[in-house]
């Protein structure tokens, strides 16, 4: 079957990119707001809509636009804030004082003569910017907070103008699931054309804004394997992607998002993070993953998977098998307190990859239909989407 499928950009974070808030910030593994669409025109809008692994907020903004009540769970604080952001409601008086505050700060930053510099601490940063993309960047970060109401709706909308103009200032070039860097950055422009660059950024930014949700979804600091802060019985439809088998890091994309707006201080911090992934990913988790043992009992197609992965590698195989060992253990434990928070009847949409290791296939999808077997789920469907572009 996989032979037949085609790649389907569509249902890819491409499709986001030209599609209004969506295209606010670019991630990489984030699904389609087409894809929630097409399953959510399937259901009345007075269901209850639970997405527990939010990213970037796809499911709830198109639920709340589409009339449902939607939550998301998220555990990056930094998504928490930008899925939180993408769903709000902006008022046409809050967009054009957020234009204004915009003329001011490009009015203010001109005056600036030879500014201390108040560069986040990412390493070798000049391997990410030259040096007066990062000047222009300083300036503007620092005028953001003197300008704006700290955590006001204007400020937010800076802050996201703010991130996208960070990207494009790169030297940074993104080839999922790699990230490479160019010589110079991908504009040359003057500080002038910064200006130019930022206020044209903010007008697509403001215009998304402009695009009201019909309500406000709720946006949650949550962890999926918990699911602590949401009530019992509460939720009738879910709609969500979690992380891919692939042991591919979030944070990696995300790092200079995270540390311009202050959501990350040191690599430590970033290691933290993918540690908590589901799985682990990076960083700190790489050796932690060499000492892990599972908590739970393994089920016994996951243990064949893995063990075929540590026999297939002398040198990293234990590491990648516990990694899928891992992987499993959060979602089973995932999936029994997501079935505490629904309520009788209630469906769910999965959208999950599967991948392999040394020529090992882990396929997610069957693995993942058994594990909700066991906790009860019933009328259970696996439906290929897509080719994916890589393993």
């Amino acid at each position: 079957m996989s032979n037949r499928l085609s790649r389907r950009p569509e249902y890819t974070f491409s499709e986001n990119l030209r599609n209004g808030r969506h295209g606010w910030l670019r991630l990489t593994p984030a699904y389609s707001a087409r894809l929630v669409e097409e399953r959510l025109r399937a259901y009345p809008a007075t269901l209850c809509v639970l997405d527990p692994f939010g990213g970037t907020g796809t499911t709830p903004l198109i639920a709340s636009a589409m009339g449902f009540e939607a939550t998301a769970t998220e555990l990056n604080p930094f998504l928490v804030w930008l899925a939180h952001t993408k769903t709000r409601f902006y008022t046409p008086e809050t967009v054009t004082e957020t234009r204004k505050l915009a003329q001011t700060l490009i009015d203010t930053r001109q005056q600036y003569a030879s500014p201390d510099l108040d560069l986040p601490p990412i390493q070798d940063i000049q391997r990410w910017w030259d040096a007066e993309p990062l000047c222009w960047l300083s300036v503007v970060k620092s005028l953001i907070r003197e300008i704006c109401p700290a955590e006001s709706l204007q400020s937010d909308l800076l802050r996201v103008t703010f991130a996208r103009c960070v990207i494009l200032l790169s030297k940074a070039s993104y080839h999922h699931p790699s990230l490479s860097f160019r010589e110079g950055s991908q504009l040359s422009l003057t500080l002038y054309d910064y200006d130019a660059l930022f206020m044209q950024e903010l007008e697509l930014v403001l215009q998304g804004a402009s695009q009201n949700p019909v309500r406000e979804a709720q946006i949650l600091h949550d962890d999926a394997r918990t699911l602590e802060t949401l009530p019992s019985a509460s939720y009738d439809l879910v709609i969500t992607s979690p992380p891919y088998v692939n042991r591919i890091s979030y944070i990696r994309e995300l790092r200079p998002y995270m540390y311009w707006l202050g959501y990350l201080s040191n690599g430590r911090d970033a290691g933290e993070l993918d540690w908590q992934a589901i799985g682990g990913t990076w960083g700190t988790a790489t050796s932690r993953l060499k000492q892990w043992k599972p908590r739970l009992p393994v089920d016994d197609e996951v243990a064949t998977v893995a063990a075929r992965i540590r026999e297939a590698h002398p040198e990293n195989g234990i590491l990648l098998s516990n990694y899928v060992l891992r992987y499993f253990e959060d979602m089973n434990q995932h999936i029994q307190n997501l079935k505490r928070v629904l309520r009788p009847n209630a469906r769910i949409h999965y959208i999950v990859g599967n991948s392999s290791f040394y020529g090992v296939l882990v396929s997610a999808e069957q693995i993942l239909a058994r594990l909700f077997r066991q906790h009860g789920f019933e009328d259970i469907k696996i439906a290929p989407l897509r080719k994916r572009n890589c393993k």
